[in-house]
């Protein structure tokens, strides 16, 4: 079995720091694996830190470019969240635009999971950027934020669109339950009489 970055052929068995970096990364794997059923709690997490990143923000002012940069990078994740795998725009249609087609589920081309796990990494690193004054570049940030609105605003009423005109909905409410025929059950209630 290969390590977890195929490096076993290249003799990390004997370097005492590769076998620690699979270590690691084999136990941040687990970890990873173990979070994926719990979305709600992934989410909570990653928006309780979102919040501390926003008050490092406001508490230091300044690192604007960074969070402008932060925001245009999750406004790209947003849009792969989305928007379908198969974009019927170039291939066809693939949901279905009748009744009396095929149903297809909707399949993102950016799922949940990786969606957070990116979302979650940004976060990270803008935070981690905002140590280094370097990173702190003097702008005007009224406009910064203006932009990004109006690119927000705009990028959105593209996606809506979009997904008017395919006919397609990005989120589910969980699985459609049906319940049983009404006939059939108020026969074996009336016979077990």
């Amino acid at each position: 079995m290969d390590g977890v970055y195929g490096d076993e052929a290249l003799g990390s068995s004997s370097n005492p720091a590769l076998k620690y970096r699979d270590q690691m990364a084999r136990r941040f794997q687990y970890y990873l694996d173990k979070s994926t059923p719990h979305a709600g709690m992934r989410w909570v997490g990653t928006l309780v830190m979102a919040a501390i990143y926003c008050l490092r923000a406001y508490y230091v002012k300044g690192f604007y470019i960074v969070t402008y940069g932060l925001g245009i990078y999750l406004l790209n994740l947003l849009i792969g969240f989305l928007s379908p795998q198969v974009d019927p725009e170039s291939e066809g249609p693939a949901l279905p635009t009748k009744g009396s087609d095929e149903f297809k589920p909707f399949i993102r081309r950016l799922p949940e999971f990786k969606f957070w796990y990116a979302f979650t990494k940004a976060l990270v690193v803008a935070f981690t950027l905002t140590f280094f004054s370097i990173f702190d570049v003097p702008v005007f940030w009224p406009i910064l934020l203006l932009y990004w609105i109006v690119l927000f605003v705009l990028t959105m009423k593209r996606q809506i669109r979009h997904m008017i005109k395919y006919r397609y909905v990005p989120f589910s409410l969980g699985k459609q339950r049906y319940n049983g025929k009404k006939a059939s059950s108020d026969k074996a209630s009336t016979s077990s009489d």
